[in-house]
């Protein structure tokens, strides 16, 4: 087992959250090499698959704020939807060259988007990944439109970031919840145009609380921490776990 810290966003991640998941996981039992990747010390590398993917011309800056997306979404009611809810609308996507230099040159903030249309075109085969819970899933990148690969104030995203670490790290099996299954889809994809192997994957359920409740941290969910303050070990927590198929 490998244990990855995943801080991109440096502006919610904090060494106390860090410390507790080491606390937890041993508390539990668990071991894993050291030392352990922490995403925020590579940005280098996501920054060199930016360029990879930037050099094949399937980037695009996008300047659009929240704000004029959700406008932009709301004038289109049949706007269609995905995984995180509606799909940006690709208002940037046909920007001539000349606008993006005048705008660059105003200092306008921009994210890069992956033109998901265009890098479907370099594809001469079937995207397929294979879970242990679902079987062979076809995958379907235009779930998610043209996402996001980086901001200037966060300089990749999760879906590249994961991609480029699993490779780098030598994964072989990833196993996370079952609402990131959706991300897959555009994981698959991006591992083509980068010309990086597929992992198998092994998506599990969720645990949910005795109303049928996702646990989560905005419902003030018990954490590892409060049960083992209460007094559960870690064979009382193990026990409620759903099973890995």
């Amino acid at each position: 087992m490998l244990l990855r810290i995943e801080d991109i966003d440096q502006s919610r991640c904090r060494p106390e959250f860090e410390t507790a998941i080491y606390e937890d996981l041993t508390w539990l039992g668990l071991t894993w090499p050291t030392p352990v990747r922490r995403q925020s010390e590579h940005f280098d590398e996501y920054a060199a698959a930016l360029t990879q993917l930037d050099d094949a011309r399937l980037l695009y800056p996008c300047f659009c704020t929240r704000a004029e997306i959700r406008a932009e979404i709301a004038r289109s009611p049949s706007a269609p939807h995905g995984p995180d809810g509606p799909i940006y609308p690709g208002t940037c996507r046909h920007l001539s060259d000349a606008d993006v230099a005048a705008r660059k040159a105003r200092g306008a903030p921009f994210a890069l988007r992956l033109d998901c249309a265009k890098g479907l075109r370099r594809v001469d085969t079937h995207l397929f990944f294979d879970d242990a819970t679902h079987g062979r899933i076809a995958a379907d990148p235009t779930k998610f439109g043209d996402v996001v690969l980086a901001r200037k104030d966060v300089p990749t995203s999760y879906h590249l970031a994961v991609v480029v670490d699993d490779h780098l790290q030598g994964i072989t099996c990833v196993t996370r919840g079952e609402d990131l299954l959706e991300a897959s889809h555009i994981h698959r994809l991006l591992q083509h145009l980068l010309s990086l192997p597929t992992p198998h994957y092994a998506h599990h359920r969720l645990i949910d609380d005795a109303s049928g409740r996702r646990l989560a941290k905005r419902n003030q969910a018990a954490t590892l921490s409060d049960l083992r303050a209460q007094g559960l070990t870690p064979d009382d927590i193990i026990a409620r776990l759903p099973p890995l198929p």
